[in-house]
């Protein structure tokens, strides 16, 4: 071949080179990023056995869904087998059939992330006892005493509530036994997360402006001491209230930072309260009945970085005026407060027709006056899609459900039109800062309650911080700047040890302090 035509031949291979490739141009745009999703309860049909879960994931791809929030464990029971809870009394396929597996290998294949849906408060719910002998209602329930009852108690005295019982959020031994199942999920089964639901005190209150629960007496002793009062102190006691809402924000922290030391990638959300009007109409957020009766400060959650994503509970009637106004009030504060994490808004399709839901999902998505907007929605729930469906049979909650679905995604203006993909956590994907973690015990290995420990900077950016250690000597920091840093512990009288530990914080890493056990004098 001659010089010439090689030379041709190179040209004529470079211009068809380029001419395959895509240009800069034609490159697509990048996918939106919205959560869209269905809580899918177990009280009703959906994972029960194979053929449904591959119904509910059809019917997830149809409404252009990304993510299903399932209920795996709902009174302390699980529907699953590899997890600390005992497998759940409900009528799922015999085993080996596992639920959580089959809706994990289904959805991953469709593209679906799953979020593994966990009561914390609520502990039983049925006069009749659960099977198994491990469950928690009968080691700690009823016929336990002392510190081994976990039941959460009114001031009145009340434990139960027709049938339902309540668990302690100020009990030890109890938040242990849910860190760890909590964990064990997250080692045992590949969850793109773990949702909360009843992290809170109970409803069946007096009043809405305190709660009447917290009285067990493992939670008054707890109280006591570590204020040093010898009274017990009434519903609407100031101090009481304070330290009984730290108790389900240290959980929450304790369980966010258990999570991550399984999986830093699985990805923290807890339903939120939005009981009546938002904070615009009730004068602050204190004033709200999330944070004043149910004490349950998602807002605080947020602002510290305990919580990746708030996904709230704004159940409204879109066809009544009072409760449309709530809804928009409380989405406003939602996109509003959302700071470095991410709330969705959870509309409440039962209560709604499919019309109104459509106008709801417009309105979630409509930029605040500050600009913002949630980071996506959740229906609740899969199992009715609508008010007719409630009270439907099988064949109507079906076609609402597909009611709901084409009214969603079909259409000039549909919100769910496109694809979109759920909305990244650069907090985690990317990570500019670091956690640390530790817990106090004595020689006798005794935990050291309510030690104030206070994380100074020593070499870095950060600010000096204070927690208190709970009622396994636990305590935790979260998104902390890389540095080293020193931790001091302020002991209580007549007990010795290092005051004080060095702990060096690395961004993307949980740091653990090294403090040997401390020496109770006689």
């Amino acid at each position: 071949m001659s010089r010439r035509r090689r030379r041709l031949t190179v040209i004529v291979a470079l211009v068809l080179a380029i001419a395959a490739a895509p240009s800069a141009a034609a490159d697509p745009a990048p996918e939106q990023e919205q959560w869209r999703g269905y809580w899918v309860d177990a009280f009703n049909e959906g994972i029960y056995t194979p053929a449904q879960v591959e119904e509910l994931v059809g019917d997830a791809l149809e409404v252009n869904a990304n993510a299903l929030i399932v209920q795996v464990a709902r009174r302390y029971d699980c529907f699953c087998n590899r997890a600390d809870y005992p497998r759940t009394d409900a009528a799922i396929a015999p085993a080996p059939y596992d639920p959580l597996d089959e809706v994990i290998e289904q959805a991953h294949a469709a593209g679906l992330e799953v979020h593994a849906w966990v009561n914390f408060g609520t502990l039983w719910n049925s006069a009749t006892p659960p099977r198994s002998p491990e469950h928690v209602f009968n080691t700690h329930g009823p016929s336990a005493t002392g510190a081994e009852r976990w039941l959460n108690r009114r001031v009145d005295g009340t434990e139960l509530v027709g049938a339902n019982s309540f668990l302690d959020p100020a009990n030890p031994a109890a938040r242990d036994y849910v860190v760890g199942a909590i964990q064990s999920i997250v080692r045992e089964y590949d969850v793109d997360g773990i949702n909360l639901d009843y992290i809170r005190y109970p409803d069946h209150n007096s009043t809405t402006t305190h709660s009447d629960w917290g009285y067990s007496e493992t939670s008054i002793a707890r109280f006591q001491a570590a204020t040093g009062r010898t009274d017990v102190p009434v519903p609407s006691d100031a101090e009481f209230t304070e330290w009984r809402r730290e108790q389900i924000t240290s959980i929450v922290r304790r369980i966010y930072l258990g999570i991550f030391e399984i999986d830093p990638t699985v990805r923290l959300s807890n339903d939120g309260i939005t009981y009546g009007f938002g904070p615009q109409s009730v004068g602050g957020w204190e004033q709200t009945r999330t944070y004043a009766e149910v004490l349950q400060d998602w807002k605080g959650w947020l602002d510290e970085g305990i919580i990746d994503t708030v996904v709230a509970m704004n159940y409204k009637r879109e066809w009544m005026p009072d409760q449309a106004q709530m809804f928009a009030e409380w989405n406003e504060v939602l996109a509003d407060w959302q700071g470095d994490r991410q709330t969705v808004s959870g509309p409440a399709l039962y209560l709604n027709e499919v019309d109104d839901s459509v106008q709801q999902v417009r309105d979630l998505l409509t930029p605040t006056a500050a600009g913002n907007t949630v980071a996506g929605w959740s229906g609740y729930s899969y199992a009715n899609a609508s008010l007719t469906a409630a009270s439907g049979s099988a064949q109507v909650k079906d076609a609402e459900r597909a009611a709901l679905a084409a009214a969603l995604t079909t259409g000039p203006d549909a919100p769910f039109a496109g694809d979109a993909a759920v909305p990244s956590m650069p907090w985690k994907d990317d990570p500019a800062t670091g956690n640390v973690a530790g817990t106090l015990r004595l020689r006798t290995g005794a935990a050291l309650d309510g030690v104030t420990v206070t994380l100074e900077p020593v070499a870095g950016s950060g600010e000096t911080r204070t927690q208190v250690s709970d009622g396994s000597g636990w305590f935790g920091f979260v998104d902390v700047p890389p540095g080293v840093y020193l931790a001091r512990y302020d002991l209580p009288d007549r007990v010795v040890g290092a005051p004080l530990s060095v702990v060096r914080v690395r961004a993307g890493e949980l740091t653990g302090t090294r403090t040997p056990p401390f020496i109770p004098l006689p």
